[in-house]
């Protein structure tokens, strides 16, 4: 099973990775994290619209005064390095909105393009927003990842592909070199974390296709350990997929075992779930008399139709 293309993969951003946005509206508000606020911005002009919300450090929010209660004007500025985003409003009651104006930074493109980055100026707001600093990118050229322009770079930032998690996949026994694989895994929830608990399950793939394919359809640690539990012992990536699309769960395995068939063949398990082989079909049969059948022999019966 392959994960899907590139442009399938990037067409998951969100439409501010290509805001050519120079203005728009702001809005804040307190937040549960301690020094931070929850910072939206909002911008409609030609073509291109976006709209985003989450966390930002107040620490970045040059120049905001947000003790004062009453309601007062509020001017501040976010310096990135590919520009600074400039905003003016009112905040009251630590909740705020205003207009913000984005001026792009003339050094960040030519900066970025000695590294290996041709960011278009449509992205240049984009890349102030999720602050794809200069440092940031070196840290990522270095990582030498393959298909690394600056569009993913950009969506390395979006969704959190950094240089540490890069180094904990590969300590985990990955490649983890592939750019269009970087953004899927964390898309998917593809990270160390799940690849080391699936290797203590005994289930040791480094492919890293399986590994999405895994997260897509739900085989997790737990799943493996269930289907143990039930008899199943299978390190088969393609079969557990399989079990995950078809249905084969630990507690299907375990009513199967205890109909008698105890340690069925993967195979078998997928296909009693295919053509519709359930514990109730089973009982039914027995119960009009047909004992001692075999899984082949109830297969083939489900697909000639009687009941």
């Amino acid at each position: 099973m392959r994960i899907a293309p590139v442009l399938a993969v990037l067409g998951l951003l969100p439409l501010i990775a290509l805001g050519a946005a120079q203005s728009g509206n702001w809005s804040l508000e307190s937040n549960d994290q301690q020094g931070s606020v929850q910072f939206s911005l909002q911008s409609s002009q030609g073509g291109d619209h976006f709209s985003t919300s989450s966390a930002w450090k107040l620490a970045d929010m040059r120049g905001l005064d947000w003790v004062a209660t009453a309601k007062h004007d509020v001017s501040f500025s976010i310096v990135r390095d590919a520009g600074t985003i400039d905003c003016k409003g009112f905040v009251q009651d630590q909740r705020g909105a205003g207009l913000f104006t984005f001026q792009p930074n003339p050094q960040y493109r030519p900066e970025m393009a000695k590294l290996g980055f041709d960011f278009e100026d449509r992205e240049l707001f984009s890349a102030a927003v999720f602050d794809v600093s200069f440092e940031f990118a070196r840290a990522m050229k270095s990582a030498a990842v393959r298909g690394l322009d600056a569009r993913r770079l950009l969506a390395f930032r979006i969704h959190g592909v950094t240089p540490q998690f890069v180094h904990d996949l590969r300590a985990s026994g990955l490649e983890a070199a592939d750019a269009e694989k970087l953004i899927a895994f964390r898309i998917h929830g593809v990270t160390p974390e799940f690849v080391n608990e699936m290797h203590g399950a005994g289930i040791k793939v480094t492919d890293e296709d399986k590994l999405v394919a895994f997260r897509i359809h739900g085989v997790s640690p737990e799943f493996i350990r269930g289907l143990r539990t039930a008899g199943i012992d299978t390190a088969d990536p393609d079969k557990l997929i399989a079990f995950r699309i078809h249905g084969v769960s630990p507690e299907f395995a375990g009513e199967i075992s205890h109909l008698g068939f105890p340690h069925a063949p993967p195979d078998q398990l997928i296909a009693l779930r295919i053509h519709g082989v359930t514990p109730e079909y089973i009982e039914g049969l027995r119960s009009k008399g047909m004992q001692n059948l075999t899984l082949d022999q109830l297969i083939s019966l489900r697909i000639h139709g009687i009941d």
